[in-house]
């Protein structure tokens, strides 16, 4: 959905036990449930861990819980799956702050998409089976280390792809897919305005452009961000802090473009409509500029929205243009949904599209994890792994740009007074409430 998107589907939790671990640690999980598992008054119990948002605002108010729940008893069609990786995505920055209407109140845990390891089916599951590695989708309920969700939304993964790409796979391409092919019809020789992009969204819209002959494309980026795009298949990089885009891309394209993926909102989206050719098309899938800080900044929202692009329906017409709105998390069509992720996961197998892995961090980092993308710091996908942090150990970032700010590699000299803060407040809670 955008801005950033959501995944559809409902995950279920199964019911929790009041049991506390002793001592305040995280014991071993218990042994994984195989399918028709045994009946209630035998199931065991397991602990795992989860992001729980508590409440809104700043970054504080995401907190990593121990969960000790009864073993599962799965419904007809689901499957119990064992998350080793999670997607971060810009609604995740939106719900925290209270601004993202699909998120249930908190308490509530976030997350809309993730890969792992299938640990029982459900009866009438005959297409998945135990031991299987998934890509799986959720509308919420993904950040944590067991879930439970319907089969039919999950999705095998190629032999070649890890868990962090099949967790940045799902909603970026399935948003970049539908808007470029299913809405705006994206044709050889035609012209694209990709905002954000070296986002997520932006690198698989970018990738996405690449399968269609003859295609040109303007990105909007930072310059620290414009060599990696450009070798990422960006026609014409431009850095939106220095210069008018508007004026770039007249400079190289006097007749503008043919499409504009429009993820900001308020002025930029009629820049974005100034721009288009006679028959172009404006996709507008986000509201980006509302968010400015890591609490919720009301004048941003107003300024946002009253700048926001108007128009009557003869305008329109006299125009010769066309607008649509794109968000993922209202997209009901779940065929549409299955097989274009399906074809994704071909583009996949094929090599012509492969998720860029930002940067990787461990629940307890959650905090920096939300400040890399909020500060727009990365470069592609920014993944959160269930995993408890080993000693010592450092986020990582296979294709993280080797001038990354100090959050990506480890706590900054500066950063330690904030630090230390932001590490309290996310300390780990032994979670007997219910959720």
């Amino acid at each position: 959905m955008s801005a950033e998107e959501e995944a559809p589907g409902q995950q279920r939790q199964p019911e929790e036990e009041e049991k506390k671990p002793e001592g305040g640690e995280e014991p071993p999980p218990a042994a994984s449930p195989a399918p028709g598992s045994s009946p209630a008054t035998q199931r065991k119990t397991q602990s795992f861990r989860a992001l729980v948002l508590t409440g809104y605002g700043g970054y504080d108010k995401v907190k990593l819980h121990v969960k000790t729940e009864a073993q599962p008893q799965l419904k007809a069609g689901e499957v119990l799956v064992r998350v080793k990786a999670c997607g971060l995505n810009f609604a995740e920055l939106l719900g925290r702050q209270g601004l993202y209407d699909l998120l249930p109140a908190p308490p509530v845990i976030m997350g809309m998409e993730g890969s792992g390891v299938i640990e029982a089916v459900g009866e009438g599951v005959e297409d998945r089976k135990v031991g299987d590695r998934v890509i799986a989708m959720s509308r919420s309920g993904m950040w944590q280390e067991l879930i439970v969700v319907p089969a039919d939304l999950t999705f095998p993964m190629p032999e070649q792809m890890s868990f962090e790409e099949g967790a940045a796979l799902p909603i970026n391409y399935l948003t970049a897919y539908v808007m470029l092919f299913e809405m705006a019809n994206l044709r050889p020789g035609k012209s694209v305005l990709i905002h954000m992009a070296a986002g997520g969204v932006g690198i698989a819209a970018t990738q996405l452009c690449q399968t269609v002959p003859d295609v040109t494309i303007f990105g909007t980026a930072s310059a620290s961000k414009h060599e990696t795009i450009a070798q990422g298949g960006v026609t014409h990089p431009i850095d939106y802090r220095t210069r008018d885009y508007v004026e770039e891309i007249r400079k190289i394209s006097p007749n503008g473009v043919d499409i504009v993926l429009d993820p900001l909102g308020g002025s930029d989206t009629q820049k974005g409509f100034s721009l288009l050719k006679p028959l172009g098309t404006l996709i507008i899938f986000g509201a980006a500029n509302i968010v400015t800080g890591q609490k919720k900044n009301l004048f941003a929202l107003a300024k946002t929205w009253y700048h926001q692009l108007s128009l009557t329906a003869l305008k329109l017409m006299q125009s010769n243009k066309t607008i649509g709105g794109f968000h993922l998390g209202f997209l009901s069509d779940e065929q549409l949904i299955r097989s274009t992720l399906l074809k994704l996961v071909e583009l996949y197998r094929q090599g012509k599209i492969k998720p860029r892995i930002d940067s990787c961090y461990h629940f307890e980092e959650v905090s920096d994890a939300m400040r890399r993308m909020h500060e727009r710091q990365n470069i592609g996908k920014v993944i959160l792994i269930p995993e408890a942090k080993k000693a010592k150990e450092k986020p990582t970032g296979s294709d993280a740009p080797a001038d990354a700010p100090a959050e990506s590699t480890g706590k900054s000299a500066t950063d330690e007074t904030k630090k230390e803060e932001e590490e309290a407040a996310a300390a780990v809670v032994v979670d007997e409430a219910k959720f």
